[in-house]
């Protein structure tokens, strides 16, 4: 399985943010040889749309019992109904008993909180969305000044462009710092590799 690309599964549900979904897709589908991406859906070859109206073709439904190896959960408006879409709830629950990493980016936290996915983990999400986010998990250790958090397999991540944070330091844990840089670097972007630093809780208010 080392020598295998590890098999992102990314959940998509309707008024998902787009950047949650292809800031980490764009830093990790570059790397073709070590990942490859599955978008899943309510439905299998089903039109998903996001926030922004854009929509996008589901490879597989969320239940299917296809093997993957990290879960992605992005954020946006949509996650404030989906909260309650036990359907979803239970496929992130059963594809998170055997991945290697669960992660989320912005308000995908909610998600994976109301799973009970975070209990007892440390856990940001988007900042101007916190105390929501935050009463759907009240057994998780929320951390309002956080860029990302990685609390043994479950990272999370700040809202929206935190997410690219959040996928190259998945590059740094799986193949290395080395990797990770190149890759920004390829891509133009300034990664943030310190979790910790992050403006944004002061400019909410929440610190």
């Amino acid at each position: 399985m080392a020598d295998e690309p590890r098999v992102v599964g990314v959940f998509l549900f309707d008024a998902f943010a787009p950047l949650d979904v292809f800031g980490p897709v764009q830093m990790l589908g570059t790397l073709r040889s070590h990942f490859t991406i599955e978008l899943r859906g309510p439905e299998a070859d089903a039109p998903v749309s996001s926030s922004s109206g854009e929509r996008v073709l589901a490879d597989r439904a969320w239940d299917d019992p296809s093997h993957l190896d990290i879960l992605l959960v992005p954020g946006g408006a949509g996650t404030r109904r989906e909260v309650s879409n036990e359907r979803l709830l239970g496929a992130l629950r059963t594809s998170a008993s055997s991945v290697e990493l669960v992660t989320s980016v912005c308000t995908g936290a909610a998600l994976l909180a109301a799973a009970g996915l975070l209990d007892g983990y440390r856990a940001t999400s988007n900042k101007l969305a916190f105390e929501w986010v935050r009463s759907q998990g009240p057994r998780v250790d929320w951390v309002p000044e956080a860029r990302w958090i990685e609390d043994r397999n479950r990272v999370t991540s700040g809202g929206v462009a935190a997410g690219i944070d959040m996928a190259t330091h998945l590059i740094e844990r799986l193949h290395g710092r080395a990797l990770a840089e190149r890759t920004a670097t390829a891509l133009e972007y300034r990664w943030q590799p310190d979790g910790d630093d992050d403006p944004f809780a002061a400019l909410a208010g929440l610190v």
